[in-house]
């Protein structure tokens, strides 16, 4: 189980975000906060959060925690890394329901911009301060991209890669009127003045699972955000289970449908 922590309560009401508790362990020391959404990620999440302290100048760090079962998230454990607090969901929803709840604390706690990448420990955590350069810089939506110029994708599996390249991200391009190369990819950054704008509403009920992806990548480009790429480096394992929530076919063909109402405006927020 995750660390115990206390209910949280929204200053902004209006807001649909799940019901969660947060453990505060530090308090706020940065402009910048990198958010890590995990869910019985084991080993995987301790390796990553040691391999982020390096990188962790200028930033504070958040896990995303969807219910986590496993143990590793304890408080003792938990104060000996660059982590300054655990959010743990405890209402309904999963990826996009722990980016809700991200977002919503981040930006009560006064964050400038939030950080956010898996805690499958795939993502090469050097890539971090240049999220926090690039949000200094004015850049409201940041996707990193093995595929940018610099980047690097190690073990793709071959139907990730072709499906990424093939079809995914010519869609999401295509409704954005803005080239991406890797839309697949977690590690991202977003402004608060993107997330705060009222033509954008990412505290809606209907962001549950990949969606918020999808939505804010097109929705950014859309409205005449600042957008770019930044490149990472993503390592899937030589050998074993590759580390995803996806289901093979099920997961897959919800991810396509979430992507098909994502590029025809789906998402949108109700016209004023």
């Amino acid at each position: 189980m995750s660390a115990p922590g206390l209910p949280y309560v929204l200053a902004h009401s209006q807001w649909a975000v799940p019901a969660f508790s947060v453990l505060e362990l530090a308090p706020r020391r940065a402009r910048w906060c990198v958010c890590i959404p995990v869910i019985n990620e084991g080993a995987r999440i301790v390796a990553q959060l040691e391999r982020s302290r390096p990188f962790a100048a200028g930033l504070d760090f958040a896990i995303a925690d969807g219910g986590s079962t496993d143990g590793v998230l304890n408080e003792q454990h938990l104060r000996t890394t660059v982590v300054r607090a655990l959010l743990t969901k405890t209402g309904p929803g999963k990826l996009s329901a722990q980016m809700r709840m991200a977002m919503a604390w981040g930006l009560e706690q006064g964050y400038e911009g939030l950080i956010f990448v898996d805690g499958n420990n795939k993502d090469g955590p050097e890539a971090l301060p240049r999220f926090a350069k690039l949000l200094d810089e004015g850049w409201d939506h940041v996707q990193g991209s093995r595929y940018a110029p610099g980047g690097k994708g190690v073990n793709t599996p071959l139907s990730r890669h072709l499906g990424v390249l093939l079809l995914h991200a010519p869609l999401i391009s295509l409704a954005a009127r803005h080239r991406y190369t890797d839309t697949t990819n977690g590690f991202r950054a977003y402004s608060a003045r993107l997330l705060l704008d009222q033509r954008v509403q990412p505290f809606r009920d209907v962001f549950s699972a990949y969606e918020l992806h999808y939505y804010l990548a097109i929705r950014a480009a859309r409205l005449g955000f600042k957008v770019c790429e930044t490149p990472v480096t993503r390592e899937y394992p030589a050998k074993g289970k590759t580390p995803t929530k996806i289901s093979p076919l099920r997961g897959n063909l919800r991810v396509l449908g979430t992507l098909l109402r994502a590029v025809r405006g789906a998402y949108d927020p109700p016209a004023s």
